[in-house]
This record gives structure tokens, C-alpha cells and sequence, in this order.
């Protein structure tokens, strides 16, 4: 029954349920996208106020145009040797993808994620940071333990939860932790990063120490709480930190807009807390060094946090377990306006003189080759096929710094009625 205090006159409530541009079979078309012009973006000073960077979070800082000439005020004019660096490293973690893709569909791991053509977003900011500031990343971030020269036989080790594994195969694949590399344990738990990332820069500063720190989180994790409980204490303690945000338009089946992408950018989020914001093509990889370096320099001067969104586009399923094409167009990852980071820094090194297809198509084989023979080794030391390749007493270890009564009275039953069992 109606309820008749309710206006006659008014139309019905209506929900807004977001929707993506392209579905499965449709056909692909970025006309409406407006990139801007590499180059157009102003680059304040890292010391001016929040509060008069306010259309920075609309615009898109953009670098390389479309002939790969680096354009305008934040380009950072690297040395051609630095940049054959970040290639390499982009060229690496690519690579390195491959392999553990095919490992995984061989059954050799359980679990995978690639990173592809969102490489420019960790290895751009590794560069960017010095080796000492502390990285709190989420999954898709290995290229910055690569552009930190990491080893990757043992990210490999850790993959497979072998013998060589460090970790002891207590995470799960993928999952790296590296102290020695300023690499934090990365977490299942969505966002759980930020108010990490957010507290070390607070002891830091506290401590009169020089290290800032670094966070990554997906565009759908800006959802979570600890975003939120993270930006307000980095607001208000103004913390040495950088808060990115990666942008690659997909959950693993649900798209930006779920997150908020249809009603305004992720980078206008650090409007409401007072904080600096910045919106940046995360497929230029001279505009992602570009943004981090200038955000790393304010954190350094004690100007506050930055809250950067990389655009950019997950060209891969979002894990082994993930099929896109039940999802969205198999057209979208040819057509992304703004390209591939590996191609475009390739083609501005090409423009520069400093660079060619040949030596390119050397590089891509020697890394090849490399990551092949780097995974021969790690596979000898045990895969997902061996089973079980720690002993079972590690799972005593390693909790407290001295391992407490009654923790060695429970290891050394387990080990009685092992040996009792015969196993």
C-alpha cells in the first residue's frame, strides 16, 4: 500500500550502478579519452601548499609525447645511461613474468601474477627513491626488487616455497619480503600497506632520521578503511610518505568505477585531506620518475605526503586464477591510449640516438636466457611437484626472538610422534 504522506509529484529513487565502457566483443574505441599534452602540466615547487595544488589531481602529467621526445617542465633529463638502466629493468621484470607465468601453468607453483604494462609504475619510482627509503608494496610491484638488483633466483625460491626459499615458504607465491633491500613483507590484505607505509615515516621523522617511506595500492583498495585511516594520519602528522595509487582500471573482475573512477579522479582524494595530490601517465615512465622524485623531495623538506594515481592498464588477468575475456574486451589492451612503457622508452632512447631495434632485440635474449638459467637453479632446489621443503620444525621458529618453554615443549613432542609414526 502506498504510503500516503509520500509526494505524488516526484519520480521514483534510482540506484547508479556503474558500468565499464566495453564489454566482452565489443569494439574498442579511446577517441573520448583526453590524455592532454605531454609537456602542458605545470611542476610547482616541492614546498608550496596543499592548498594551491588543487587542479594538479585533474590534469595527467605527461613526458613523452607521441614521437618519444621528452617535453615541458617535468621532464627530469636523464642520462642516456640511467635510461638504458630503467629499460633494462622494465625488460627484466617482463622476463621474469614469463617465466613464472609458465611455471605456473606447468604446474611448478600454485599461484602467479604478472605485472605487465604496468612496469613504469615500480621501476620508475625505484629509481626515483634513494635505496635506503622503505617500500611498502602491494602484489604487482617486483620491479622494484629488480631495479634494486635483487636477485631473482631467490624471488624465484620464494615462488616455488622450496629449499632456497628464505621465507621458509610461510607466505604465499609472490609474496617477497627483502629487509636488506628496504622491501616491507607484502600482505594478502588489501591496503593493510598504507597505515604501515604511513607509520614508518612517522618514526622516521620522530627518530630525526633521513628515510621516507613508499606505499602501492590498487585503485579498488582506496575502498578499504586503511586508506582513509592512512591518509588522515599522514594529513595530520604530515608524514614523510608517498601514497600511489595504481590505477589499472581492473579488480580482478570489476572495474574502476566500483571504486569511485566515474564521479572524479583517485588523485582528488588528497584534496579532502589537505595533502598534495598528483595524476601521472603510469606509462611514462620519465613522468613517474618525475612525480616520485618531486614528491620524495618534499617528504625530504618536510612539506608533507603526496598522494600520487598512476594511470595506467593491466594487460594481464589479474592473477593465474583470473580469465579477462569473461569480463572485458579483448581489444582494450592493443588500443590504451596511452601505450606500453617498454615500447615508449624504448622509442625516446631510439629518438635520442642512444638506442636500437637490434640492440634491443640482444637485450631482450640475453634476459632471456638469463632468467632462464636463474630458473633452472631455483627449480633444482624444489617445486610446488617435491612437496613439503622445509622441516617441520620451522613452524616453531622464527616468532619470537628466543623461542619460549613451551614452543620447544611442543617442537619436541611433534618430533617424538613423528619419529613414532615412522614419517
Amino acid at each position: 500500500m502506498a504510503d500516503p504522506r509520500a509526494p505524488s509529484n516526484l519520480p521514483p529513487l534510482a540506484l547508479h550502478v556503474p558500468e565499464p565502457q566495453f564489454r566482452p566483443g565489443d569494439a574498442v574505441d579511446f577517441a573520448s579519452f583526453d590524455r592532454g599534452e605531454a609537456g602542458a602540466v605545470a611542476r610547482p615547487d616541492t614546498a608550496e601548499k596543499a592548498d594551491a595544488l588543487r587542479t594538479l589531481p585533474y590534469a595527467l602529467i605527461r613526458v613523452l609525447d607521441d614521437e618519444g621526445k621528452a617535453q615541458g617542465p617535468w621532464n627530469p633529463r636523464l642520462d642516456a645511461d640511467r635510461l638504458r638502466a630503467m629499460l633494462r629493468h622494465m625488460a627484466l621484470t617482463r622476463a621474469f613474468d614469463e617465466r613464472m607465468y609458465r611455471a605456473q601453468r606447468q604446474g611448478k607453483t600454485s599461484f602467479y601474477m604478472k605485472c605487465t604494462g604496468e612496469e613504469a609504475t615500480s621501476v620508475g619510482a625505484a629509481h626515483a627513491l634513494d635505496h635506503d627509503d622503505m617500500c611498502f608494496p602491494s602484489y604487482r610491484q617486483q620491479g622494484l626488487l629488480i631495479a634494486r638488483d635483487w636477485p631473482i633466483g631467490d624471488m624465484m625460491c620464494q615462488i616455488y616455497s622450496n629449499s632456497g626459499d628464505r621465507l621458509k615458504g610461510r607466505q604465499m607465491p609472490i609474496m617477497y619480503s627483502a629487509r636488506d633491500a628496504g622491501f616491507f613483507s607484502i600482505s594478502g590484505n588489501l591496503a593493510t600497506q598504507y597505515p604501515q607505509a604511513v607509520g614508518f615515516a612517522m618514526a622516521s621523522a620522530a627518530k630525526g632520521d633521513s628515510r621516507i617511506a613508499a606505499s602501492w595500492v590498487g585503485e579498488g583498495s582506496t575502498a578499504e578503511g586503511d586508506f582513509h585511516s592512512a591518509c588522515t594520519f599522514a594529513s595530520v602528522y604530515r608524514a614523510p610518505v608517498i601514497l600511489n595509487v595504481i590505477n589499472n582500471q581492473w579488480a580482478i573482475s570489476s572495474f574502476s568505477g566500483f571504486a569511485g573512477a566515474e564521479a572524479t579522479t583517485f588523485a582528488a582524494r588528497a584534496i579532502g585531506y589537505g595533502i598534495a595530490g598528483l595524476r601521472v601517465d603510469g606509462n611514462d615512465i620519465l613522468a613517474v620518475y618525475a612525480a616520485t622524485l618531486w614528491a620524495a623531495e618534499r617528504a625530504r623538506g618536510n612539506h608533507g605526503p603526496t598522494l600520487i594515481e598512476h594511470f595506467t592498464y593491466r594487460a594481464e588477468g589479474h592473477s593465474t586464477s583470473d580469465d579477462p575475456s569473461k569480463y572485458r574486451s579483448a581489444e582494450e589492451r592493443g588500443k590504451w591510449p596511452l601505450g606500453d612503457p617498454v615500447a615508449r622508452l624504448k622509442q625516446h632512447l631510439i629518438a635520442l640516438g642512444e638506442w636500437d631495434d637490434a640492440r634491443h632485440e640482444a637485450m631482450d635474449k640475453e634476459l632471456a636466457e638469463y632468467v632462464r638459467d636463474e630458473g633452472r637453479k631455483a627449480e633444482a632446489l624444489g617445486t610446488l611437484h617435491d612437496g613439503l621443503s622445509q622441516p617441520f620444525t620451522t613452524m616453531f621458529e622464527d616468532i619470537f626472538e628466543e623461542q619460549p618453554w613451551h614452543l620447544k615443549e611442543q617442537s619436541e613432542q611433534m618430533q617424538a610422534e613423528r619419529k613414532a609414526a615412522g614419517i
